[in-house]
């Protein structure tokens, strides 16, 4: 069993909020992408009940807890760490006995940014600007697609995105999806 300590790096102080751990075998953090698909999973049931309570009630009143909680959850993985996640968390309960499959944490802390400005948008929709409920439930459904992209088929589109808007390739990608010819 490869040996898990929390990541760090030479350039912020120890204490600094962190995403992903330093596994032995990989030279950068990384999670694991069992967890992350069990998480994803448990949003996306949770906010497939929501839309559909919004939906049948015309009101965006049911989506309002979903949103908040998932916004949370985002915020708490890109700056507390991802160990503290309550959904990852769990997903990290329910596949302890399975070998982990570790993937580059840099790409997820992008998508989970990327998703956290999604809820961010959504709720703000919902309150603040009073948006349309169309214009929430569209936000929401992007959000819900993206979701279940991740869960049902290791597809995740902020890790794609990530690869297109930064400089630095990600590695360690799901199913060896990012691999670069040398």
């Amino acid at each position: 069993m490869p040996t898990i300590t929390p990541a760090t790096t030479t350039s912020t102080p120890a204490h600094a909020p962190t995403v992903g751990s330093l596994v032995e075998g990989y030279d950068i953090p990384v999670v694991n992408e069992r967890a992350v698909r069990v998480a994803a999973s448990i949003l996306f049931l949770a906010g497939a009940v929501s839309i559909t309570l919004a939906v049948i009630q015309h009101s965006a009143v049911p989506l309002r807890p979903f949103g908040v909680f998932f916004m949370m959850d985002m915020l708490v993985r890109v700056t507390i760490g991802d160990r503290w996640s309550p959904t990852l968390a769990l997903g990290r309960l329910l596949v302890r006995r399975h070998q982990p499959n570790w993937v580059g944490a840099r790409q997820k802390e992008f998508a989970w940014w990327l998703g956290y400005g999604l809820a961010l948008l959504s709720c703000a929709g919902m309150g603040v600007l009073g948006a349309p409920l169309e214009a929430t439930l569209l936000l929401c459904g992007l959000c819900l697609t993206m979701l279940f992209l991740e869960a049902a088929f290791g597809i995740c589109v902020g890790c794609s995105l990530q690869r297109l808007l930064t400089k630095t390739p990600p590695q360690y990608c799901p199913g060896d999806s990012c691999r670069v010819s040398e």
